[in-house]
């Protein structure tokens, strides 16, 4: 054995010199001869051998080093080179020529090339070492291959670096620490020893953590890879997958809302606009608004959808407006907008709320934004609830640019691009038509067509092209592209391509794919635009055998997984941005289809020869249906192997070598001669030799492979883009370790292991070097000729994205902490999904792998394996995962047939070995397999040693025996109508099965069994076994007396395997017992509780096994128990019922159930409770509380369910069994005593708690010395004294501005609503605002609460925190906000978001409900739900303790026995109780009637009470505001569930049910949290604030103290008061109604109520004056929330003095106002008019306006005829009388909606004024000139004078003082009128002075006016210019004033011009005369 080294030149040296080269290994050094003199190059030539005495690892190094050499001083060092021998090991021959690294690990140019041998003793070189890298980063890797050598460009280099050096390089660190870091991994000799357990158990890991940590912190320890602690540590086979069932294409419920609440800055004249939303093809309107540019419209739509997730997401949503559209015209449109449901469903809670969609024109893409339109747009599925943020008054001036309907990152400004698609051609389509067809054609024609007519559509945005249709062609080429126009970034997520095939009948697809345009890009500043190829995209779908009807159509469709490749197609994508200003561009968004430029064959990639080789080594579990005939397996990539009906496969020719490729082509192989050309005739074997199954029992068969296993081999060509997968792997690799790492760490939290966060932070680091491997594997290659843009591009984003994802994962684990793992995972599973998405691959190289079982030629069942999992490659992280490994596949049902429960029996188990790579890389193709076994080649294969084996023979044989030790399964699937099942388990191994023993009526079963298997044989070597097993599979079945077994899930296993030569001893054996998720389909269905052992029967046979010990039990047959050191250590518990009572129990079989009796069992023990005798008459227990004793295991994990039937006793002994409920979990039920060393257990010292603000002035002198302006008047705490404040505020100690005290007589129940709202709100934006997620909050909710016993300080803490959120809604004093949003001080009640009992833990403190259930659990076909088999409900509870009850207990005072741990509980007996709802309002109501309404109103049930408030319904109203309060006699417990719904009201027919929603009144009624009457913020006698419990504070303490044995409360000095061993001060007097002030305890009883959770011992949080939200459901469609309702209950018991009149909370009735307005004058109005004789310019000025939305109110003034200056005078006053809501700021109209509408409809709108300026004219419509529109809380301020009028008033860009018409009363001035011109810009087109003024009605009528300038006080008539007389009335008048006032001078000289002429025709006239005269001498 040695090693040798050949180095052969250094080149590229600087300089000149002597140099000299030092060789290193195993520590012994040689030097080389020195070169004298020589330049750049030194050609050493030199070997050096080292005799090797042990085999060389894998990981050894090398190392060269380059000197400069010196006589004198030392050498001086030019380069180092570090080489790992992994590729020498297992080559034994390589030759490299690579860069040096200086000493600073920095690389140089100086390069050398070395030529390595290596001689192992028997010939053989290991084979590759595959263990699990972590942080030794498998330091091995030399990838050679064609192109990569011939890529590597000058700068890169080849790397045989290890690469993982790289990454470490930078911080100055060797290899060697870098391979100190890893795990040090176990080589295949020395398997592990056997001392060490195949897992560690957590405590082992600890310690070895805290030794290697040497004593660290433990915070900064972090574990490395645990293997979960089911699997085993695997490195042949790979893990199976669970899950069976596809889950896409399954059709799901969803609606869609939207909300189009408002439009503004409609681009358009005084238009009449209408919004059409639209959801794929359903359309939907708004009404019309006229003549308005910002309509609002408040409408509400909802669509219902049946489809598939897939479907749904890509429908588009399309809102657009559309001017004046009519019956008889559809209008024109304005503009539109559209994003698909995708985009909506990915929002944070699925919803955009408040948003401005912006509009564009599609038609003419250079204008811009044509308005806004603002909505509300949610989607929900089934099962999502969606948290509407709170409907309050909006009132807040809406920022339309901060809240654009955009996801975030997408920028406002989007800019229109062109989608170029270009489709070139396509391959390998499979036939569309009957070969019948063909051979009639044939006959005729003489000639034989492909059978199909490929076209290629491609749908996106809503938009469809299609290229033009190639006849009769396999492979059609097209070259063409489908250009799409719309905006960039796009909203609309995935483009479809389909290939369809032309047809005359119908036109079907062939295959479908969709471009996700967000793999295809990178919106960071560094990202690119959409590209795509040119690349192949590979589509799937159904089988290719043409039938006339495929049912497998949809797959086509791209609904659901492919099974089978159909075609692939290659195309390319490029988008361009469009400069829209060009003039040349044509400005339509038309889908255009153009000729393309066609690309070259190559620029895919190099077509290489690819080699997939599989094994069958098992095939069992196949379904009985398929027993009968002879089977076979067919295995296919792409088109090849598919022998069947893959007609059209590509020839594809064997590629020529390149004259130059030859030597790498050697170099890579350095292959023996003996497959040099053999390829030529090596034919594929694509499926095994038909075989018949054997029976393994009566559901399942196996085929007898026995020792000889069926392989297959394909050759197949396609373009080389392995690049592509190998980075992909790279990432999966990544992901599937970290996804791994946190399963177990929320494993570890789940099961309270310790040190979960270290766990974390091993993950962590394994992640950050993860990304820094792929950082230095993921670059090379960069020359690569067929490397599209996005190639490129997405190595880059992919580099960048691990970079800095390595980088926050190395911060993040040194945040891991204790507290914050829960956090931190959190955001580890970010990293994951992102590394998922990055490795999503979006251009496919090569097609999936399909194994088919068939039988009879017939296809039966079929897997998919992605061919990047099975890709070869030399680099370890570049492997596909299941690439040379043992795969366990399950073959499923295809299409629609693998839905539901036919899809769940598995239609056989394949264990199957792939490995694909390229052809000349396949030497190692066997390397995977098991050991030990012998090829069988075909004939012209003999001799031949790389030809493949058409079947191995395995020689080597080990005898094993399973036992499976079947503890017990929970929570299984219920399968029997009566609500449980009969179930037994069947397990699996190789080719045998077992049962256990059938349990009758449980879905808990302790089977406690143990199967044993005997002479299992498995083939392979010994060591391999015993690390790698075959899995267990284990089904659990329901028996049945009829017919077949029903199947209830299925989960899987590794055995713990001991050899023969091992002992049977700790820590691996015995093996421990561990919880095994049971799945059914996609969807858990329970946990199997087992241990597995596999155990080898060496030569001694099996008297070497443990002996199988544990009596056989007699009472149970031949059943062997689990024996001793596997069951759990168990010990006595005593498990204490109480029994309350029976509620809503269901009919049975028709009888009504009238004596019920619950039967409580566990762990074979149980208790009954007594018979309720008369279940009608009082349905509660009489015996309340018993107890039973029972074994339970110590660990409570293992603890097993507790069983609640309930049973009806029916005549002559019968039972019936009612339903039952499983508790899965007792761990909630276990006692755990105080801990009493707690801080507040210690009652020594008083704890003070002041409810006062922190003033320095002492208590008494702050009474009378409270100043108004003082700062302590802003919320506190507790807002006891705010009362006291406003009385002495009243006694005008200062004079404070009217705003900020409200009078109390104003007050009403609805401002201390809407106060409260916005208070809500104010919390909800903090919250976001400083990113405390509620989870942070809810902990800190819980620590304040009674369980966490916080330190004092930290609670000191919280409860500032808690102060500050309080203080921080704007208080008067703070002014920090606008002057307008100052609060006044208005007592506060809570708004809760959700139900009430959501916070308050469904009020089951003592007190819990189990649902009864029965008949089968539904499957997600059948769409029931766990709500329709719930037959009643078991109030009661649990508790369990270890036996000798805990002495503290018993020795309390008043301890009494017959309670057991259930002190203290009221008595059962029926109450009567006062019950009083009270609804305020309900939001979002589902529309009920066809106009996309409601009518609704509300209906109260409560037992045999049902009230129906039919005539007080609301008309057309989807938020109504109910305001209504309900009182009702009930009796507890028979009438306790209280229903509220909300019904719509119909005049024809039943009125449908809208939604409904139920409420426990029973627990709410006996809960320590006191829910029957809120406790108010403050205590008044009188007002708006009345105390509403008949019980008074100070009473109420008195009762807790007492029931809870609290001492106290003790009153006095006034305003203080002691509970227990806390303080509360506050207040000590209150004033009555007349002003009286009187001393009182109530408001400090009151205070310690507020905080009666920090009372030691009995403290909770009561539920405080509220109003809770609850969503209404409605039974038709489960799981969708039909809108919300605001309520709440108070209950006061008959027996107690009775409650004062409910509160009046109904609605605010709108008040009346007038408002005058009064138009003066208008200036610079813009002149519109030519003149009919003089052209000039001038306008005929009438002034309009109206305040109510659709004009309905409008008024005009008269005309001013002829303004040639834009002045008008009109001196015209309008009234509008309106009513108006304060609190909401809305005016309320009501009207009849139609001519046909039955009554009026109530509308509320927002309070704007519109003034309009317009040209009158005679003939034609007037013509609009411009607008101002003022809202009438809050709008500018009017100019004192025409010329300060500017028009940057109206659009808001002057800061203009705005006022409130409400608060000033009268405001006079000038407003601009503006207009948009033809560039869409707004322009002033006028000036309008006016008065407006309000009065309310009653003023209005004391002081009367007349319109326009009639009596009374009327206005005198405007002093007009005389022009505006009509000219045809007074034409001299008026010519004289228009021709002569301009034109005198040119009338002058016209009329000299014209006496001029006349002399001159005189002249003319008269010469003629005179000349004869003259002549003629007369």
């Amino acid at each position: 054995m040695a090693l040798l080294v050949h180095l052969k030149t250094v080149s590229e040296l600087r300089g000149r010199g002597d140099r000299i080269a030092k060789v290193t290994f195993r520590g012994q050094s040689f030097h080389s001869r020195v070169l004298e003199n020589c330049e750049d190059v030194a050609d050493f030539d030199e070997i050096f051998r080292w005799p090797v005495a042990s085999s060389i690892d894998n990981n050894e190094i090398l190392e060269i080093q380059i000197f400069n050499y010196s006589k004198v001083f030392s050498n001086k060092l030019i380069g180092t080179f570090r080489m790992v021998l992994q590729k020498v090991v297992e080559e034994s021959h390589v030759e490299v020529t690579d860069t040096l690294i200086d000493d600073n690990n920095a690389i140089i140019k100086t390069s050398l090339c070395v030529e390595v041998r290596y001689q192992d003793t028997d010939g053989t070189v290991g084979s590759w070492d595959d263990g699990d890298f972590m942080g030794d980063e498998s330091l091995q890797e030399e990838e050679k291959d064609s192109q990569e050598t011939d890529g590597l460009l000058p700068g890169s280099r080849p790397s045989s670096r290890p690469p993982g050096e790289k990454s470490f390089r930078r911080t100055g660190r060797s290899v060697f620490s870098a391979m100190k870091l890893g795990k040090n991994r176990l080589h295949k000799e020395e398997t592990q020893r056997q001392d060490e357990p195949a897992v560690l158990e957590m405590e082992d890991l600890d310690r070895l953590a805290i030794r290697l940590g040497d004593g660290l912190d433990p915070d900064s320890v972090s574990l490395a890879s645990v293997t979960a602690l089911t699997t085993n540590v695997s490195n042949k086979r790979s893990k199976p997958d669970i899950k069976m069932e596809p889950s896409a294409g399954r059709p799901m419920d969803y609606q869609v809302s939207i909300t189009v609440i408002e439009a503004r800055q409609l681009v358009g004249l005084n238009m009449d606009p209408v919004v059409c939303v639209e959801v794929g093809d359903d359309k939907k309107y708004t009404s019309m608004k006229e003549s308005t540019n910002c309509p609002y419209y408040n409408e509400y739509f909802v669509f219902d959808f049946h489809v598939s997730p897939d479907v749904m997401f890509d429908k588009i949503i399309k809102i657009s407006v559309i001017h004046s559209k009519n019956l008889l015209r559809s209008g024109t449109l304005v503009g539109s907008f559209k994003m698909d449901v995708g985009t909506v469903y990915s929002q944070p809670e699925h919803q955009f709320h408040h948003k401005w969609a912006i509009l564009s024109d599609p038609d003419d893409i250079s204008a811009g934004l044509k308005g806004y339109v603002k909505c509300d747009v949610a989607v929900v599925g089934k099962g999502d609830n969606i948290k509407t943020p709170h409907k309050a008054n909006e009132t807040e001036e809406d920022d339309i640019e901060g809240n654009l309907l955009l996801p975030d990152g997408v920028p406002p400004e989007r800019q229109w691009a062109r989608f170029y698609v270009k489709i070139y051609r396509a391959e390998g389509l499979p036939r569309m038509n009957t070969s019948l067809m063909a051979n009639v054609k044939k006959a005729f024609i003489g000639e034989n067509k492909d059978l199909v007519d490929p076209y290629v559509q491609v749908f996106f945005a809503g938009q469809k092209g299609k290229t033009s249709v190639q006849k009769n062609s396999y492979e059609p080429l097209w070259n063409e592209q489908v250009v799409f126009t719309d905006l960039f970034p796009p909203l609309c997520k995935r483009m479809k391509v389909q290939i369809r095939d032309s047809d005359k009948v119908n036109d079907v697809a062939i295959g479908t794919h969709f471009i996700d345009l967000r793999k295809i890009s990178n919106d960071g500043d560094k990202g690119f635009l959409p590209t795509l190829g040119p690349a192949w995209v590979n589509m799937y779908g159904s089988t290719r055998n043409y039938t006339l009807l495929d049912e497998h159509q949809d797959l086509n469709e791209g609904l659901g997984e492919g099974v089978s490749f159909r075609a692939r197609l290659m195309l390319g994508l490029a988008v361009e941005i469009l400069d829209t200003s060009n003039p040349e561009l044509t400005s339509s968004t038309e889908v255009q289809v153009e000729q393309a430029t066609p690309v070259s064959e190559s620029c895919t990639g190099k077509i290489e020869e690819f080699f997939l080789f599989g094994a069958f080594l098992e095939a069992s579990m196949v379904d009985r249906k398929n027993g009968e005939k002879p089977i076979t397996f067919e295995v296919t990539i792409g088109n090849y192997g598919n022998e069947v009906d893959g007609l059209s496969r590509p020839q594809r020719p064997r590629p020529q070598k390149e004259p130059g490729d030859e030597e790498e082509v050697d170099l890579i192989q350095n292959s023996s001669d003996d497959e040099t050309e053999e390829g030529g005739d090596l034919a594929s074997v694509s499926s095994t030799p038909p075989m018949r199954p054997q029976v393994t029992d009566r559901n399942y068969f196996h085929l007898p492979y026995l020792e000889r296993k069926p392989c297959i081999y394909i050759k197949s060509w396609w373009p080389d883009q392995r690049r592509r997968l190998y980075n992909a792997n790279i990432m999966d690799h990544i992901a599937d370790k970290l996804e791994e790492g946190l399963n177990d760490v929320q494993e570890m939290i789940k099961t309270e292991k310790s040190y979960p966060e270290r766990r974390l932070r091993g993950v962590l680091e394994e992640l950050s070097c993860g990304c820094h491997r792929f950082l230095s594997l993921a670059d090379k290659d960069q020359g690569h000729l067929s490397r599209t843009r996005l190639d490129r591009e997405r190595l880059k984003s992919c580099m960048r994205e691990l970079e800095s994802m390595g980088q926050q994962a190395k911060t993040l684990r040194a945040q891991v902490k204790r507290h914050t793992v829960r956090d931190k995972l959190r955001l580890c599973q970010n990293f994951l999904q992102k590394l998922r998405f990055l490795a999503d691959e979006p251009q496919h190289s090569i097609p999936d792998v399909f194994i088919w079982m068939m039988s009879n030629n017939k296809r039966i069942a079929y897997a998919r394996v992605p061919s990047k999992d099975l890709l070869f490659s030399i680099v370890e992280e570049e492997l596909g995962k299941d690439c040379a490994k043992v795969k366990t596949l399950f073959l499923k049902l295809p299409g629609k047939r693998g839905f539901g429960s036919m899809g769940w029996t598995v239609q056989a188990k394949l264990e199957l070995y792939l490995w694909l790579g390229l052809s000349k890389q396949r030497k190692d193709f066997l390397c995977g397999l098991p050991c030990g076994f012998e090829e069988v080649k075909a004939a012209q294969g003999l001799g031949l040693h790389s030809f493949p084996p058409i079947s191995l023979v395995y020689t080597k044989k080990q005898v094993f025996q399973l036992r499976a030790h079947m503890y017990q399964a929970r929570s299984l699937f219920a399968a029997d109508s009566s609500g449980l099942s009969d179930p037994f388990a069947r397990v699996f191994f190789i080719n045998q099965s077992q049962c256990t023993e059938v349990l009758n009526e449980t879905l808990c079963p302790t089977w406690d069994q143990m199967l044993v298997f005997d002479n299992l044989e498995l083939y392979g070597e010994a060591h391999e076994l015993r690390d790698d097993p075959p899995i267990i599979v284990i089904e659990i079945y329901d028996q049945d007396t009829m017919g077949k077994s029903d199947f209830m899930g299925r989960t899987f296993a590794k055995p713990v395997v001991k050899m023969a030569d091992e002992g049977y001893c700790p820590p691996r054996f015995p093996p421990q017992l561990e919880y095994y998720q049971i799945y059914r389909g996609n969807a858990t269905a329970g946990d199997l509780l087992a241990a597995f052992e596999l155990l080898q029967i060496g030569p001694a046979g099996k008297a070497d096994l443990p002996p199988i010990d544990g009596p056989v039990d007699v009472d149970r047959g031949p059943i062997m128990p689990v024996p001793m050191g596997i069951r759990p250590v168990l010990s006595k518990y005593r498990i204490e019922v109480l029994f309350w009572g029976l509620r809503d129990l269901k009919r049975v079989n028709l009888a009504q159930v009238d004596r019920p009796r619950v039967d409580i069992e566990c762990a074979g023990k149980g208790v009954q409770s007594s018979m309720i005798h008369n279940y009608k008459k009082n349905p509660n227990f009489n015996t309340l509380v018993k107890w039973f004793e029972v074994d339970l295991p110590e660990n409570e994990l293992l603890h097993p369910p507790l069983n609640i039937r309930v049973v009806d006793c029916r005549a002559f002994g019968r039972y019936t069994l009612v339903g039952s409920h499983a508790v899965s979990s007792l761990r909630r039920f276990i006692y755990r005593p105080p801990d009493h060393s707690a801080p507040n257990w210690n009652s020594t010292g008083e704890v003070v708690v002041n409810m006062e603000p922190e003033a320095p002035v002492k208590k008494l002198e702050t009474m009378v010395k409270l100043d108004a302006t003082s700062d302590a008047v802003i919320k506190v705490d507790v807002a006891d004294e705010e009362k006291e404040k406003k009385k002495k505020k009243k006694k005008g100690s200062s004079e404070e501005p009217e705003d900020e005290e409200p009078d109390e007589s104003m007050l009403d129940w609805w401002s201390k609503y809407f106060a409260s709202i916005d208070t809500m709100k104010e919390q909800l934006r903090q919250q976001d605002a400083s990113g405390m997620d509620l989870e942070e909050k809810e902990e800190m909710d819980n620590t304040e609460g009674p369980k966490g016993l916080m330190k004092g300080k930290e609670k000191a803490k919280a409860a500032k925190e808690e102060k500050k959120k309080r203080t921080q809604s704007p208080g008067p004093g703070q002014g920090s906000e606008a002057p307008e949003k100052k609060k006044p001080k208005i007592d506060e009640l809570k708004v809760y978001p959700k139900e009430l009992e959501s916070e308050f833990d469904n009020f089951e403190d003592w007190l819990h409900t189990f649902n009864l259930l029965r008949g089968k659990t539904g499957d997600d076909e059948d769409g029931s739900t766990e709500e329709e088999r719930i037959v009643g409900r078991f109030k009661g509870s649990l508790c369990m303790y270890k036996v000798p009850l805990p002495e503290d207990v018993s020795r309390e005072a008043g301890y009494d026995p017959t309670c057991g741990m259930f002190q203290g509980i009221p008595s059962n007996d029926p109450i009567n109780v006062l019950v009083r709802v009270y609804v305020v309002r309900a939001t979002d109501l589902h529309p009920a009637d066809i106009n996309g309404k409601a009518d609704p109103y509300i209906a109260i049930r409560l037992g045999k009470t049902d009230i129906r408030d039919k005539e007080n319904y609301i008309s057309k109203q989807l938020n109504p505001v109910f305001g209504k309060s309900f009182d009702i006699e009930a009796c507890f417990p028979m009438e306790s569930m209280l229903t509220v719904a909300v019904y719509d009201w119909d005049l024809v027919g039943t009125d449908d049910l809208i939604g409904e929603t139920k409420i426990d009144l029973e627990n709410r009624f006996y809960s320590k949290h006191r829910a029957t009457c809120g406790i108010a913020q403050t205590y008044s006698i009188h007002g708006y604030n009345i105390w509403r419990d008949p019980m008074k504070p100070s009473q109420i303490l008195t009762r807790l103290c007492k029931e809870g044995k609290v001492d106290g409360p003790h009153f006095g000095p006034p305003g203080r008061v002691k509970v227990s061993n806390r303080v509360f001060t506050g207040p000590s007097e209150m004033e009555d109604e007349n002003g009286q002030r009187g001393p009182t305890d109530e408001h400090v009883a009151l205070c310690a109520l507020r905080h009666w959770e920090d009372i030691p011992r009995v403290g909770c949080r009561l539920v405080p004056e509220h109003v809770e939200t609850r969503p209404l459901l409605n039974p038709d469609k489960p799981g969708i929330e039909q809108g919300r309702l605001e309520l709440w209950v108070d209950m006061f018991p008959m027996d107690m003095p009775a409650p004062g009149t409910p509160l009046d909370i109904s609605p605010r009735k709108p008040k009346k106002y007038e408002l005058r307005v009064i138009v003066w004058n208008t200036d610079e109005v813009v002149l519109e008019d030519d003149d009919f004789f003089t052209g000039e310019k001038s306008s005929d000025i009438f002034v309009r306006g109206w305040l109510k939305g659709q004009q309905e109110d409008k008024q005009d003034t008269d005309v001013h005829y002829h303004s040639l200056t834009g002045e008008g005078n009109f001196n015209w006053r309008y009234l509008f009388p309106f009513d108006y809501l304060a609190a909401e700021e809305k005016i309320v109209i009501s009207k009849k909606e139609s001519m046909f509408s039955w009554d009026e409809t109530e509308y509320k709108i927002p309070a704007r004024l519109t003034l309009q300026i317009w040209d009158a004219d005679h003939f034609s419509a007037d013509d609009f000139l411009g607008a101002i529109e003022l809202d009438l809380n809050r709008f500018p301020r009017g100019a004192k004078t025409a010329k300060q009028c500017t028009m940057e008033m109206a659009t808001g860009e002057l800061d203009v003082p705005l006022v409130s018409i409400f608060k000033q009363k009268r405001v006079k001035g000038w407003w601009p009128l503006l207009a948009r011109n033809e560039n869409d810009e707004f322009e002033l087109t006028g000036k309008v002075e006016a008065e407006l003024h309000l009065l309310t009605a009653e003023e209005a009528e004391k002081n009367p006016v007349g319109l326009a300038r009639n009596e009374p006080d009327p206005l005198e008539k405007p002093n007009r210019p005389d022009t505006s007389f009509i000219w045809f009335l007074n034409p001299l008048k008026s010519a004289r004033y228009f021709l002569w006032h301009t034109y005198r001078w040119l009338l002058l000289k016209l009329l000299l011009l014209v006496l001029l002429l006349l002399l001159l025709a005189l002249f003319l006239y008269s010469v003629p005369g005179y000349l004869v005269k003259k002549i003629l001498g007369a």
